[in-house]
Parts: structure tokens; sequence; C-alpha cells
């Protein structure tokens, strides 16, 4: 086993950042739903407004350091190796087996969770910022001459945004369960804090970090 870094610190701070805002919106979103009452509806909505403005600021810096540092290319999907994957996580994690995705800093991501970050990023996320503008500035704001998105009903955008809620209520759940799935339960965690991870040595990850190097 070696000691290697993994995540820089914008990485972590993005990724916690990230995590506590999504929280914070599925909680007062559900609120707003009527599924409980803690803020009050209208105290709600406003939480709620100013923590997807603050989500989608954090989305545009995030996107132009994984731009300039080349970082996107972890989430291209890729079908290598995914049914030697799908096979561990269905057996082989049940029996000890060796993953078989190494970690790097090149490498960082197995290829289902290529796919699965790369559908959040490229239709999940979307879907929920894109349905979200459009309940806030529908019909708004007219009072300063400027024309409103004239919808018949947002009927649908409620159903997408609403889709898209528990879609990423879901991705959370199996995400929390998938952290405790690293060489030790807390592994995965404390990676993510410390930006540094314990990974098996092998050739390949010399050679890798050599050209990293």
């Amino acid at each position: 086993m070696k000691r290697i870094k993994l995540y820089s610190g914008f990485e972590r701070f993005w990724h916690w950042t990230q995590a506590v805002l999504i929280l914070f919106l599925a909680f007062t979103g559900f609120e707003i739903h009527g599924s409980y009452t803690f803020f009050g509806f209208r105290e709600a909505v406003r939480y709620h407004n100013i923590a997807a403005y603050l989500l989608i600021a954090l989305t545009v810096f995030a996107i132009f350091w994984h731009f300039t540092t080349g970082e996107w290319r972890q989430y291209v999907p890729t079908l290598r190796n995914i049914r030697a994957q799908l096979e561990f996580y269905v057996f082989g994690i049940f029996r000890n087996a060796p993953h078989p995705t190494q970690k790097t800093a090149l490498n960082k991501l197995n290829p289902l969770q290529r796919i699965t970050y790369f559908g959040l990023k490229v239709f999940l996320f979307p879907l929920l910022v894109a349905s979200g503008l459009l309940y806030v500035f529908y019909r708004y704001p007219s009072r300063y001459g400027i024309e409103a998105i004239n919808i018949e009903s947002l009927r649908f955008i409620a159903l997408a945004h609403t889709l898209g809620a528990f879609l990423m209520v879901a991705f959370l759940i199996v995400h929390l369960y998938m952290i405790s799935t690293g060489e030790t339960a807390l592994s995965n965690l404390r990676a993510m804090i410390t930006g540094y991870e314990e990974v098996e040595q092998s050739t390949t990850t010399s050679t890798l970090e050599g050209q990293q190097t």
C-alpha cells in the first residue's frame, strides 16, 4: 500500500460545499412541498432560492477549474473494465476480492463512477437547474416591463424538478453506502477530508505517477 494525494484543496472544498448545499436544498425543497414544517413556507422558499444561486455560482467556478486543470477527463465515460467492476460490487466486495480498478491521481474514478457522475453533470444537474430557474422566473419580474416566460402551466416543470430532486436524494443514499466500500469503512471519507488515500501499489500505478511527474 502507498499513501498518495488524490484530491486537491479545491476538490475537497467543492465536494463538501456542494454536499451541504444539496442537502439544504433537499431539506427546504421538501418543506416547500408540504412534507413538514420547519422554517415556514415563505422562509423555506427564500432560503431555497439563496442556496440554489450559491450552488450555481459554485458550479460555474467548478466548471472553470475542471477545464483549466484538465480534470474534466476524469468523468469521460468508458466501458473498459466495466464488467469486472459490476462483478466486484455484486459479488467480489463480499468476498474480499481485490478492486478491479486501481486509483491514481490520473484515474480517480472507476468505470461505473464515471458513467454515474457523467449522468449527474450532463443530465440530472442541468434538469434541476433549468426547471428551478423556470420556477423562479415564471411570469416574473413583470413589474419592470420585462416579458415573462409565458408558460401555460407549471405542472410539467414541477414534476421535472421534483423527479430530479428524488433522483438526487437516491444518488446521495447510494453515495453514502459506497463511501463505506473502500479499504476500510472510513478510508474514502478520510481521503475526501485529508486529500490522501492508501492505494495498492503496482507497476501500472508507478508508471502513471511517473508520467504525471
